[in-house]
């Protein structure tokens, strides 16, 4: 059970729907990798038997007993950690597609500090392998879109990995966008005046599955991400004071 934890602690956090055929192996290597971290699976009503290979691979497993989608099982997670007292959460997804290798890189940033955010960027030192065409256009239009808003560059705006400090857990257990939250979830903390950053992070195939977005669900996850982006834009509240 996860449990309330001193100050500088790591919580790995794993989203999941459907993942039964990887999921297991990606908690293995975040194990393999990160040791005695705490593994929190969030199963967001799985109709196959995720919660069961999650358990039984040494993860902590969180069953909704509604679907939230992709935003509202992070949010979950966050939350939790947060009221459990943890000051640094790393995302990773549950497809495998994510290297668990690059979690110390991603802790080790977001330790030293200045920043509230760490993005593991398949873009930044890298080429952007195993991207789908139709995605990569989609990463170039949120690019352009995203730069002048967050005043930086962003190469990988739809990364699911990613680490978080404590000011940015303690905004997102209030406050996080539902559906394809990466992009808006950026514009919030703008909106804070938090800092983020990229690293390099390699990305591999999905193990199993494909992705659940669609050419016609690409259509709508732009007009529904420039929406949630042009509404947090006018809920900005100006500069953040820092102590």
């Amino acid at each position: 059970m996860i449990r309330p934890v001193e100050p500088g602690s790591l919580l790995i956090l794993i989203p999941a729907l459907n993942e039964a055929a990887s999921i297991g192996q990606v908690v293995q290597e975040c194990r393999a990798v990160m040791g005695a971290a705490p593994i929190l699976v969030i199963d967001d009503c799985s109709r196959d038997s995720t919660a069961l290979v999650a358990r039984r691979a040494g993860a902590e497993v969180m069953r909704l007993p509604h679907h939230l989608g992709l935003g509202g099982a992070v949010q979950a997670g966050y939350k939790l950690a947060f009221e459990l007292g943890y000051d640094y959460v790393i995302r990773i997804d549950g497809d495998g597609q994510h290297d668990p290798a690059g979690i110390p890189k991603i802790l080790a940033a977001l330790r030293q500090g200045g920043v509230e955010m760490v993005i593991g960027s398949r873009f930044s030192g890298h080429a952007g392998e195993h991207t789908s065409l139709a995605r990569a256009i989609g990463i170039r239009f949120f690019r352009l879109l995203l730069w002048p808003i967050l005043g930086q560059k962003v190469h990988d705006p739809t990364s699911g990995f990613v680490g978080v400090g404590r000011p940015a857990l303690a905004l997102f257990s209030n406050t996080f966008p539902l559906e394809y939250p990466e992009i808006e979830a950026l514009v919030v903390l703008q909106r804070k005046a938090f800092r983020f950053i990229e690293i390099p992070c390699r990305m591999r195939p999905r193990r199993s599955g494909r992705s659940s977005i669609t050419t016609l669900k690409s259509f709508y996850y732009i007009i529904h991400v420039l929406l949630g982006v042009f509404v947090n834009i006018l809920k900005y509240e100006g500069p953040r004071r820092r102590s």
